[in-house]
C-alpha cells in the first residue's frame, strides 16, 4: 500500500507559524501525523536535514512525497533535480501543493521542471539584489555584519572548557554550534 509522506521545513526556529501552516496543508493533502517529517534548518545545509534524509529513505514504489512549495525542498534547480531523481528511483512521485503539480503525470513533470527553473532564477535574482544592497550599506557605513560567533563567545567557551565539560555541553551552554566550540578551542 502506498503512503503519502509530507515534508515541512522552515529556515529558522522562530518561524513556528510557517511550520504549523505547512503541516496543516500537508494534512489536508492526505498526510497523517506519522507520515509528516518536519525540521527547522536552512535548505542550504543539506547535511543537517536529518528528517529530510529519513523521509527520502522511506520512499518505495507508489509513495508520494508532498511539499507545500518548491522552496521547502531545494534552493537550486540542480538540487531539485537530484531530489526528483532519487524519489523517482524509489518508484515514488513528488506533489507540490502551491503549484498544483504532481510528477506522476506528464503535465506535472513538465510543470515541475519549468517551475524548478523559475525558482532557481528567482533565488539567484534575490541573492544578487541582496549583495547589491549590502555593498551599498557598507559603502554608507550602515552595515557591519554580525559578530563572528567564535569572537563573541570565546571567553565563555574557554571558561566552560576549564570546568571539564564536554564539547557538546559547552556548545549547549554557550548557545552555539559544536563546530564553533572546536574552532575556539583550537585557536586557544
Amino acid at each position: 500500500m502506498s503512503t503519502i509522506y509530507g515534508y515541512a521545513r522552515t529556515s529558522t526556529s522562530d518561524q513556528l507559524a510557517g511550520l504549523a501552516d505547512q503541516i496543516a496543508k500537508l494534512k489536508a493533502a492526505g498526510c497523517d501525523n506519522q507520515s509528516i517529517f518536519q525540521e527547522q534548518v536552512s535548505s542550504m545545509k543539506m547535511e543537517e536535514r536529518t528528517e529530510f534524509a529519513k523521509v527520502l529513505a522511506k520512499l518505495v514504489k507508489g509513495d508520494v512525497l508532498v511539499f507545500t512549495s518548491l522552496s521547502r525542498a531545494a534552493r537550486s534547480m540542480i538540487h531539485m533535480m537530484e531530489i526528483e531523481a532519487q524519489v523517482s528511483k524509489a518508484g515514488a512521485t513528488i506533489r507540490i501543493l502551491d503549484l498544483n503539480c504532481d510528477t506522476a503525470t506528464p503535465n506535472g513533470r513538465l510543470t515541475f521542471n519549468l517551475f524548478a527553473s523559475v525558482a532557481t532564477f528567482e533565488r539567484e535574482q534575490m541573492l544578487e539584489r541582496q549583495a547589491v544592497g549590502i555593498a551599498a550599506a557598507k559603502a554608507e557605513g550602515k552595515y557591519k555584519g554580525r559578530a563572528p560567533t567564535a569572537q563573541a563567545k570565546s571567553a565563555k567557551v574557554l571558561e566552560l572548557a576549564s570546568k571539564g565539560l564536554t564539547r557538546q555541553e559547552i556548545a549547549d551552554a554557550a548557545g552555539i554550534g559544536i563546530a564553533s566550540v572546536y574552532r575556539i578551542l583550537k585557536a586557544a
